[in-house]
């Protein structure tokens, strides 16, 4: 690990410890680029000391890339620390986007291996266990993170924040469409977004793909009893404290959670 590579990581660390917000990487340390910013990523996953419970891919669709202002989908980690059970409260004390996502969830039931040849459809979803549904919640460490670039944010991982996680989908969803299927996103009881499968790189399923190549590609495998979430299907909506939110996937089940405005 450079010199550079780790400092980056302490500072998102510290940062992500107090809950304060940084400008941004001084340029003696900022990721030039996606590689460079992958590799503080990495660090500073290793320097919370936590165990990795899942992945998550971020701006999936069109809605979520304007909202952290990329043009393409970035990856980051969920550790265990991060996670939630449905029907939790969630609090959006010190949160600046102040928004949350409905998505669907892959939990892996083998170890997908880095290799050199690039993994099939078939292949990716063989190592499936289940497919589960979830709400995130996401946040950064960069102030004015819309303006920050992919590289810092991928350094950030990816705005990842908290995660809801859902129970697993009764058998039967191999054989459906989840590119067509609908997913509402409701905020006291009232819809307010609705959206498909499709919002996610076209399918869920070949955002799932994509995520496990580009993870290859980096060296890295996913581990059996981890997670992918794959990015917004309904969303993101604008929250505040107080509002109560479900995630509603037709057929499949829901997932919901509770705002409040206290650490």
């Amino acid at each position: 690990m450079s010199t550079t590579t780790d400092e980056a990581a302490q500072l998102l660390l510290a940062a992500w410890i107090g809950t304060t917000r940084i400008d941004g990487l001084p340029s003696r340390c900022r990721p030039a680029d996606l590689d460079q910013g992958y590799a503080i990523q990495d660090a500073l996953l290793v320097a919370t000391g936590e165990t990795l419970a899942g992945h998550k891919i971020a701006a999936t669709s069109v809605a979520g890339q304007q909202h952290i202002g990329i043009t393409h989908p970035i990856t980051g980690g969920l550790l265990s620390s991060q996670i939630r059970s449905p029907g939790a409260q969630v609090s959006l004390s010190g949160n600046q986007m102040c928004a949350v996502e409905a998505e669907f969830v892959f939990e892996f039931n083998a170890c997908l291996l880095p290799r050199a040849t690039q993994y099939s459809r078939m292949e990716v979803l063989q190592a499936v266990g289940a497919l589960r549904l979830g709400i995130e919640i996401p946040d950064s460490r960069l102030s004015g993170f819309a303006g920050a670039g992919a590289p810092q944010l991928v350094a950030d991982n990816a705005c990842a924040h908290v995660f809801v996680l859902g129970q697993a989908v009764a058998s039967g969803w191999r054989q459906n469409d989840l590119a067509a299927q609908r997913v509402a996103l409701c905020v006291n009881g009232n819809e307010a977004a609705v959206g498909c499968g499709a919002h996610a790189l076209g399918d869920p399923r070949d955002a799932l793909v994509w995520f496990v190549n580009q993870l290859s590609s980096r060296g890295k495998k996913i581990e059996s009893g981890q997670f992918v979430t794959t990015g917004v299907c309904a969303g993101p909506v604008a929250v505040k404290p107080g509002q109560s939110v479900i995630a509603r996937f037709d057929g499949y089940g829901e997932v919901n959670l509770r705002l409040t405005g206290e650490d």
